[in-house]
């Protein structure tokens, strides 16, 4: 997962909306989006076939989790325990938000970098082991992507307008707008790229919100969007793409928040 724009408690109608990216090898194997039958018939998400865990997902009782790898040369790219285990782990057990993210502390280690974001419902927590970082958000629009929230790369800043101009101008706001949304294949002007440690061209073709690199055979595998409802109604649409970039496989699911449950 490469980019995720969300509100938090920024619109009364919606505790949570959210649209995100998915940007891997085309290579790597992966199941669309789903509930977890019969290992983990409440939770919804895609899965990775090579390490078993997902990039995001929900279950029914509003549990939600995302990551995304932080870029940094400088770092092992890999660990032996994967980064969609963190996302899994959440999603399967019954800790509140805070209670993980603190359990987390100290196996920071054993994974490479990673961003990662889980709500229990009630509270959303941002935490990512570049800097030990735990964080409890507050109401608003975010942007997340391959640095740390809210990093001022073109495409995070971009996505948090396009996200706050359509909470403001759709009610209800369709899933299919924010799919358009993670569309975006324009790329940012040299001056306003970051500088992560990659080379200048690679860095020019993932500032991109949607990205296709057939060279590297990598790009934009799929879009996801998420809306949580004030009534507990619980919206999730996948949209998946083929290696040139064009829909493959679309799929929407629509069920009501079951009542959570929290170890105390």
């Amino acid at each position: 997962m490469c980019l995720i724009i969300f509100a938090h408690r920024a619109d009364p109608a919606y505790p949570l909306v959210l649209a995100a990216n998915r940007d891997e090898f085309f290579g790597r194997a992966t199941a669309h989006a789903q509930f977890w039958q019969p290992d983990h018939p409440q939770i919804l998400a895609g899965r990775d076939l090579v390490a078993g865990g997902t990039w995001l997902g929900i279950n029914r009782a509003g549990r939600f989790a995302a990551v995304t790898n932080i870029r940094d040369p400088s770092q092992p790219e890999r660990k032996d325990r994967s980064r969609g285990e963190l996302t899994l782990n959440f999603l399967s057990s019954k800790e509140s938000a805070q209670q993980y993210c603190e359990g987390l502390r100290e196996h920071f280690d054993e994974f490479a970098g990673f961003n990662l974001l889980v709500s229990d419902g009630e509270t959303l927590c941002y935490l990512n082991n570049f800097e030990n970082l735990i964080e409890e958000l507050r109401p608003g629009v975010y942007g997340l992507s391959n640095g740390l929230l809210n990093s001022p790369w073109p495409k995070v800043e971009r996505g948090r307008e396009c996200l706050q101009q359509l909470i403001q101008a759709d009610s209800p706001l369709p899933t299919d707008s924010l799919i358009d949304m993670m569309r975006d294949r324009q790329r940012a002007q040299d001056s306003n790229l970051p500088a992560t440690g990659i080379p200048m061209q690679l860095e020019r073709e993932l500032s991109a919100t949607f990205i296709s690199n057939e060279s590297r055979e990598y790009g934009t595998r799929c879009s996801t969007a998420l809306l949580m409802q004030a009534g507990g109604l619980i919206q999730f649409s996948e949209q998946n793409y083929d290696e040139e970039g064009q829909p493959a496989s679309a799929h929407f699911y629509e069920f009501a928040q079951a009542r959570p449950f929290y170890n105390t």
